[in-house]
């Protein structure tokens, strides 16, 4: 640089100052100036286009609007072009020698004078300190820049990021801005390591962007286009290359809202739920983008984490960045998006269901426990996540499954609670004892297959108005005539059985809703139901006492066990005693709530012996 013909600009205190912050403190990640130059570039190049669009006059009208990057490992340089707006000598001391002077800024305030709508220039920048990153990794940056207007020159502003700048004038230079970085290493001059960037930050910027001769943002930022423009293929194509998937999605919502705030969105369900596989917790999988550059990968907060799940884009040029783009400032306003995009997530998946509930159960038993998780989780969504619940029940075909919704409209004019019963699979749910009053009465029973589906109906509480009852803890009761026991047999026998089990059990009483069970196990008044108990049992450490309530046991008055046993009792004591004690343990089997069985064989096996001594040819 010729020293005659250069201005010297020494920068304030106060501007040495935060550009001292700007280049050790604001960005976390040194690799974002990478972004924040091309956003630059990406800015100038939109606000030409906008002015060709509105018939100014422009220097070299036909010269390609695209970006290019190059590196040069050798001379430790990365060099960033546009053939954008470019800048006067006033403009660079403007933009680049005052601090937090945003030029996007000055230009949507110029444009909204006019009387134009600035959404017609879709900008990046919003803060101008974006260039200074650069220094993070240069010791030295060189900019060449020639304004788009025609009776202007070229000119070159150099500087070291520390005393201050140089401007000199330039030779006949291209309409447009070239920034050369003189790096302090090597790193970001790396052809692979620059690619990597610009594919993860900037992909989706609406120009060109070649690096080294070769366009690498090829994929389309699909959101931004309208349904009609992209076909099937293009989604698919899409969603593999943001989902990093190789099946096809499931489900796809693509939508744009413009009240009450700006979003364009393109969310995937896919074919399989990667937790499943992978056992363990997901991440989010939704990016975050501001017109079309990436400002948060992953970005937490931005769904609620029972929809992980998802995967795509949400891209809002409504976000009050912070100045380095790395993050939000308006928590509240991240709750709002947060809060529109959860409706209409939910708006969407209900559309599924009813569009084609097969389809919809094939979804469900991928990303079901995640629904669950939002009803157990999220008071605000509760209701409608509930919606989207399915589970097989008595009056589905097996392997159909039904809504709770569903099981409303089904419901019998004398019927006022849904029901439902945990069980390892359909067989159990429909062989259990607590499932055969409602059999006799024809009342639909939800048929719970999975160990946490209690506790998601335990924080639903309530669906549609109707109170959610486990079967074991329902009221019912069968109106039949009694066809074993009188009632003062019935009383006098579960006063035998209590006497027996001594400690081991809380009340005895005779069942009005057993069929063709002998005993079942009840809950005592703890509001937990026996698979709840047996639950928490299995989850307590090594050691640790449990609470252990004794359970209540109903004895069927009509079975023939309980008829032949009232007769016995009163001839053999002892023996009635052990039998006592083997159908209270039976009822705790069928419950899953015996732990030791050993006590429970030694009694069932001697009981055999005597049986078989009993019908033995020699027996006398």
């Amino acid at each position: 640089m010729s020293t005659t013909t250069a201005e010297k600009h020494p920068f304030q205190a106060e501007i040495r100052q935060l550009l001292e912050i700007v280049i050790h403190s604001l960005y976390t990640d040194h690799e974002i100036f990478v972004r924040e130059l091309i956003s630059n570039a990406a800015d100038a190049t939109e606000k030409l286009k906008f002015l060709q669009t509105s018939g100014a006059e422009i220097y070299q009208p036909d010269a390609p609007l695209k970006i290019t990057v190059a590196t040069d490992d050798q001379a430790k340089t990365i060099t960033f072009t546009d053939s954008g707006l470019g800048m006067t000598h006033d403009e660079l001391i403007e933009n680049l020698g005052t601090i937090a002077h945003s030029g996007s800024k000055a230009f949507l305030e110029q444009l909204k004078a006019r009387g134009a709508n600035s959404g017609e220039a879709n900008l990046i920048g919003q803060f101008g300190v974006g260039f200074y990153s650069a220094f993070m990794v240069a010791e030295k940056v060189t900019v060449y820049s020639r304004s788009h207007q025609p009776n202007e020159q070229g000119w070159i502003w150099t500087s070291d990021g520390q005393t201050g700048y140089e401007i000199e004038p330039a030779g006949d230079l291209e309409r447009g801005t070239k920034m050369v970085l003189q790096l302090r290493d090597e790193e970001y001059a790396q052809a692979s390591r620059v690619e990597g960037i610009i594919k993860r930050y900037s992909n989706f910027v609406q120009f060109p962007i070649e690096l080294n001769g070769t366009v690498v943002n090829t994929v389309q930022a699909l959101w931004t286009k309208s349904k009609s423009e992209v076909t099937d293929a293009d989604y698919e194509d899409f969603y593999k290359y943001i989902g990093h998937d190789s099946e096809a999605p499931l489900y796809r919502l693509h939508f744009a809202a413009d009240a009450p705030l700006s979003i364009r969105a393109l969310l995937f369900a896919p074919a399989r739920n990667f937790e499943l596989i992978s056992l363990s917790r997901g991440e989010p999988e939704v990016h975050l983008y501001c017109r079309k550059v990436l400002i948060q990968q992953k970005a937490k907060g931005l769904l609620p984490e029972w929809l992980r799940f998802l995967r795509g884009v949400v891209d809002s040029e409504d976000l009050p960045l912070n100045i380095s783009r790395e993050t939000m400032q308006d928590s509240a306003l991240l709750r709002k998006l947060n809060e529109v995009l959860t409706k209409r997530v939910l708006k969407w998946l209900d559309e599924e269901a009813k569009a084609d509930p097969a389809k919809y159960d094939t979804f469900f038993r991928e990303h079901g426990h995640c629904l669950k998780e939002g009803v157990a989780t999220d008071y605000t969504h509760r209701e409608a996540v509930a919606k989207l619940l399915r589970f097989e029940s008595s009056q589905t075909e097996a392997g159909k499954s039904t809504s709770l919704t569903e099981y409303v409209t089904r419901m019998p004019s004398d019927q006022t609670e849904i029901y439902y019963l945990l069980a390892s699979s359909r067989e159990s749910a429909e062989a259990s004892p607590y499932f055969e009053v409602f059999r006799e009465k024809n009342y639909e029973v939800l048929f719970l297959t999975h160990g946490h589906d209690e506790f998601v109906m335990d924080h639903l509480g309530n669906f549609d108005g109707k109170r959610l009852v486990a079967a074991e803890k329902a009221d019912l009761k069968l109106d039949k005539e009694a066809s074993g026991l009188t009632e003062d047999e019935g009383k006098a026998l579960a006063g035998f059985i209590k006497d027996s089990l001594a400690d081991r059990v809380g009340e005895v009483r005779v069942s009005k809703r057993l069929v063709g069970s002998p005993a079942v196990v009840i809950e005592s008044n703890t509001g937990l139901t026996t698979s709840m108990r047996r639950m928490m049992k299995m989850m307590r450490r090594e050691g640790e006492d449990f609470p252990d309530a004794k359970p209540d046991l109903e004895i069927n008055p009509d079975h023939a066990m309980l008829v032949r046993l009232e007769k016995i009792r009163h001839g053999d004591a002892a023996l009635a005693g052990e039998v006592s004690a083997q159908i209270f343990d039976n009822a705790l089997v069928a419950a899953g709530l015996l732990e030791d069985p050993r006590a429970m064989l030694q009694r069932l096996n001697g009981l055999l012996e005597k049986l078989l001594a009993k019908d033995s040819p020699t027996a006398g």
